[in-house]
């Protein structure tokens, strides 16, 4: 078994064994005795075995008895091929029903529940927990927590679906299953993040082909990679960089649009002022609803003639020729998800867009927002906005720089120390107020996604009532919500091209970012990948221990372009509207 988190609580195995054997909840019942147990339902994964993590997979349901199954996960509408979040489903004695289901991609196994067939209202965990803890609570056994209410299925889905009810209904029957991840590569080399509809090892690779730094004869940049994308002023390197982002989406059947705006300077002359690349996928059924991914590929530009490494010099400038972290990695991570995307039909328009100026402001999402948007395409609605920027050096590393930091937050034994380590912020809005959520949906969504499927329950805290200005993460505020390592909450600064979509629009927006002037080459030129994976390495390379760098943040890099999958198939089929119109 591979498990991709570690956990102190109860193993979920123990959890399955006594729910088969004898638990309370299951009724230890014989087959034939008219009464609901879990031994009555039969799941079979695939013909059998254990399910692949990561994956939509054919699983198998037969009854030994009449019952309903509720189905807390992704499933792929076989007619439609749309995604749908949950479903219940009816079984007479010896029936059988196979549903596509998304295998949660980073936990070790999946929880279904029965009931008397035809059954409305069932229990449900809280947003901020896992199936595993809410069983241990007794939340079955007990039928507590939240509640949700079947919906019978309407024109665009073949399925029942789901909604939230204060009616619970009372106990049900919980039976699990082991599922597991396959490794590609080994481990060293992000083994445990290396499958699935997408996963940490492509991203990795692909943030590889753009920051490559090998000399080349490459008359732009001299680079194998793609260096020194300072957008604006038509710059060539950018211009090439560009061609690369055209002929990828291309490739894997988008429809790319190259969208330019000009300025005229006080002498008459039109001069790029940005050059964003969105890539296009027509909905299904709403195709003037479009939901965006975005991350700006533009890198900060020098201040100076000459970059300096500031691990040589002791002294940070400003200006990076490849900037790995920011944002070669949130523009990796959008690639690979456009990728897989492709390959399943969406109600809404999916649109995936890589900007150009954000570093001069936002210009590159202003300019779409305000003139795309809103006055060629005045009648599209942009249902939500998914943003990746400086993604990869936090959880579940972070928090050093060996490099010749000239304060390295490593102690004497190579390890980070505590209080230098910083969380990775999964940031919401528009959130104007500062004293409550304004977004309560999305909150919700995200710590759904993040409790469960990603396996962060341990990890994440949702921080509420602060004042989030510049200042927020170059103190130790998260000390007082127990040290969570991942920090969802409502971002009312927007330092990056979300803000154009809340500002614009008044799109509801999710992003995922991390350090920003708490790492060393922020805006340097030792913004490479050779440094995020340093910075990750938790083992202490210079001590003598095997170095971790690359496996953690392959971890990383998965867990956010996970969570940003999973938000997408959430919000294609019900849109996290605003909640403060």
């Amino acid at each position: 078994m591979i498990s991709s988190m570690k956990s102190s609580k109860p193993s979920i195995a123990f959890l399955i064994v006594m729910t088969i054997l004898c638990a309370p909840l299951s009724g230890c019942l014989e087959p034939d005795d008219g009464k609901l147990s879990a031994d009555k339902l039969v799941i079979n994964v695939n013909s059998g075995g254990d399910g692949q993590s990561g994956f939509f997979q054919n699983i198998e349901f037969r009854s030994k008895s009449a019952m309903s199954i509720y189905i807390p996960y992704l499933i792929q509408d076989k007619i439609t091929g749309y995604v749908q979040n949950s479903t219940v489903i009816d079984l007479s004695e010896g029936d059988s029903m196979e549903l596509s289901i998304l295998l949660p991609p980073r936990t070790d196994s999946m929880t279904f529940f029965i009931g008397e067939k035809n059954r409305e209202y069932w229990p449900i965990r809280s947003q901020d927990e896992s199936w595993n803890s809410w069983l241990i609570r007794g939340g079955a056994e007990n039928g507590i927590g939240n509640g949700i209410q079947r919906i019978s299925a309407d024109n665009n889905n073949s399925y029942d679906s789901v909604n939230n009810s204060v009616i619970t209904g009372g106990p049900v029957i919980s039976k699990s299953i082991l599922i597991e991840r396959a490794m590609s590569v080994g481990v060293p080399e992000g083994g445990y993040h290396s499958s699935g509809l997408v996963h940490g090892k492509n991203v990795y690779d692909r943030l590889y082909i753009i920051t490559d730094p090998t000399d080349s004869f490459d008359i732009v940049d001299g680079k194998v990679g793609y260096y020194d994308r300072w957008a604006g002023q038509g710059n060539p390197a950018y211009e090439d960089a560009a061609m690369y982002l055209i002929d990828e989406f291309t490739s894997f059947g988008l429809e790319v649009i190259a969208h330019r705006f000009e300025f005229t300077d006080i002498f008459g002359n039109q001069n790029p002022e940005s050059y964003n690349v969105c890539a296009y996928k027509w909905g299904s059924e709403v195709r003037n609803e479009w939901l965006v991914f975005g991350a700006h590929f533009d890198v900060a530009p020098p201040a100076n003639a000459v970059l300096l490494d500031p691990h040589i010099t002791g002294q940070r400038t400003y200006g990076t020729r490849v900037g790995a972290y920011d944002n070669s990695a949130g523009t990796a991570m959008v690639m690979e998800t456009a990728k897989a995307l492709t390959e399943f039909e969406s109600r809404r328009t999916m649109v995936f867009c890589l900007w150009s100026g954000e570093e001069g402001g936002k210009r590159g999402s202003d300019y779409w927002t305000d003139y795309y948007v809103k006055e060629d395409n005045p009648d599209v609605v942009i249902t939500n906005y998914i943003n990746l920027d400086m993604a990869g050096v936090n959880w579940p590393g972070g928090g050093g720089a060996p490099h010749g930091d000239p304060d390295p937050a490593i102690d004497e034994e190579g390890y980070p120390k505590d209080e230098e380590v910083w969380p990775m912020r999964v940031y919401i809005g528009p959130g104007p107020n500062h004293d409550k959520l304004d977004q309560p949906g999305m909150v919700g969504l995200s710590n759904w996604i993040g409790s469960d499927a990603l396996g962060l329950e341990e990890q994440m805290g949702t921080l509420v009532g602060l004042n989030y200005s510049e200042e927020t993460w170059k103190t130790n505020v998260w000390l007082d919500m127990d040290r969570p390592e991942i920090i969802v909450y409502e971002d009312t600064t927007a330092r990056s091209d979300h803000a154009s979509f809340q500002d614009n629009l008044g799109t509801v927006t999710v992003g995922f970012g991390g350090l920003v002037d708490g790492y060393w080459c922020y805006h340097q030129t030792c913004d490479t990948l050779d440094e995020m994976e340093e910075w990750m390495d938790t083992m202490g390379k210079e001590y003598g221990d095997e170095n971790t760098g690359v496996a953690n943040l392959v971890n990383s890099l998965d867990m956010i372009t996970w969570w940003s999958l999973l938000t997408f198939f959430h919000c294609d089929e019900s849109p996290v509207l605003n909640a403060l119109n």
